[in-house]
């Protein structure tokens, strides 16, 4: 094979990383899922802040909404708001529990210190547990985790909680940190919950 077939396939498999990048720059605000414009969480009612698509490498993995008391717009916001919260997520694409579990769980690990993932080891391994229970989320199928202030964090999957709330404050907003903290998961996405993709 010459130069000139080497040239031409760099050129093809750039062009079609850039489009990836473009699709996936400008999509990530506008899922396949829809999301309530508000709801419940421990009988106060929370608004939809902002919605997402998480995507690997171009691929689609889950749909995700971000519900809190009032519009914010910045990590640092969000994090310093107070009252219940909720995530909610809609599967894309078979997410296998057991990889769900431990990638969240490295997600808290990348924005955290280690004092902090060790004061919540209890809370952690619950879930892990969750989803490593369940051998798979399926494309349509939803979770979600509820915050409730003073009682902690429950996980939900297809709507049924999955056992009593675990940890506190602080161990919610080593969760949102996945997506909020200082290494988010995905900036677009990051940017898609707080609704800055028009800024």
């Amino acid at each position: 094979m010459g130069f000139a077939d080497n040239w031409a396939r760099l050129r093809r498999a750039a062009a079609f990383f850039l489009v990836a990048f473009v699709a996936t720059a400008t999509s990530a605000s506008s899922t396949t899922s829809a999301f309530e414009p508000t709801v419940d969480v421990g009988g106060t009612t929370l608004q939809l802040n902002g919605k997402g698509t998480r995507y690997r490498f171009a691929f689609k993995v889950y749909d995700m909404a971000l519900y809190t008391t009032k519009k914010v717009t910045s990590p640092e916001e969000l994090l310093a708001l107070p009252g219940p919260k909720r995530l909610q997520f809609v599967a894309l694409r078979d997410l296998a529990g057991t990889d769900l579990g431990r990638l969240f769980l490295r997600g808290m690990a990348d924005n955290a210190t280690s004092e902090q993932m060790n004061r919540h080891t209890l809370a952690s391994t619950r879930l892990i547990e969750v989803f490593s229970g369940r051998q798979k989320m399926l494309p349509g199928e939803a979770f979600a985790m509820n915050f409730e202030p003073g009682k902690g964090t429950t996980f939900f999957i297809l709507g049924k909680a999955q056992g009593a709330p675990v940890g506190d404050d602080e161990f919610f907003k080593l969760v949102l940190k996945i997506w909020f903290g200082d290494s988010p998961a995905d900036r677009l996405l990051r940017d898609a919950l707080l609704d800055r993709t028009r800024e």
